[in-house]
């Protein structure tokens, strides 16, 4: 991880869950971090956490709603403006409605994707470009979910048979196939640029916090915690250059499948 001491990265849906502790871990192995989020308050909640703790990384918090493209470019422009430009790419800001999508309307759909499908494709769009740039080693990191590799059986575990996902596990089968099509790109062009997929299994996070049916899931349940992705990142950035860790599927032991 030496080599990546000073250099940038961004974190999106930064302010909590898994977002949260991979900033967390990056800032503590000495990368500055642009942590980017909807909520404001959960940002300065990372700033004291940081302090707290002592990491040594530097990090610039940005209110930003990744599906608006006038916010994400001004974002950007701050970003390679302030800190010279972006080394590392955490997408990882999510979306999901626990809802049938023959019970839901235009907007939910138009959310769902632009959070966890367009937002993704922009962002790789932006640090590609500062990275070829610069002719610098970069690392893109997609966070994706088992839901974008398979369907859950209806009546799984304790998980109530009447929860349903919308366009959550559509979106997540979109990720996992953009990333494949943005590897393939940056193959053909042959920079020194690595892209990783990490599909989750059940994590503890706050995502199901607005869903009645959801709340309470993780008392039902065995979840991983956002930490246990965290490591992964640290995991796959602390490869040699040459190796390229294209897909890490993380769950509890147990889980299905």
């Amino acid at each position: 991880m030496d080599r990546w001491i000073g250099k940038t990265a961004i974190v999106t849906g930064a302010a909590s869950g898994i977002g949260q502790a991979i900033t967390c871990a990056l800032l503590r192995y000495g990368v500055n971090v642009a942590a980017i989020d909807i909520v404001q308050e959960k940002l300065h909640e990372l700033i004291a956490k940081k302090e707290q703790q002592g990491f040594p990384g530097i990090l610039e918090i940005i209110r930003c709603d990744v599906t608006s493209e006038e916010q994400l470019d001004r974002t950007f422009e701050e970003i390679e403006t302030k800190m010279k430009g972006v080394d590392i790419m955490v997408n990882n800001a999510g979306c999901c409605k626990y809802s049938r999508v023959i019970d839901s309307e235009w907007k939910s759909f138009q959310l769902i994707l632009n959070t966890n499908v367009t937002s993704y494709a922009a962002c790789m769009n932006k640090v590609v470009h500062s990275m070829r740039n610069r002719n610098v080693e970069g690392h893109i990191f997609n966070v994706n979910s088992v839901l974008g590799h398979y369907f859950l059986p209806k009546n799984e575990g304790d998980i109530d048979s009447a929860v349903d996902y919308n366009l959550y596990p559509a979106s997540k089968h979109a990720t996992v196939a953009l990333t494949h099509t943005v590897r393939r790109e940056i193959a053909n062009i042959k920079p020194y640029i690595r892209i990783t997929s990490i599909s989750p299994g059940i994590v503890k996070t706050n995502i199901a916090a607005q869903s009645e049916k959801m709340r309470n899931i993780f008392k039902k349940i065995p979840f991983i915690q956002p930490e246990d992705i965290a490591d992964a990142v640290i995991y796959a950035l602390g490869t040699r250059q040459e190796v390229q860790i294209t897909e890490l599927t993380i769950q509890h032991t147990g889980e299905f499948p």
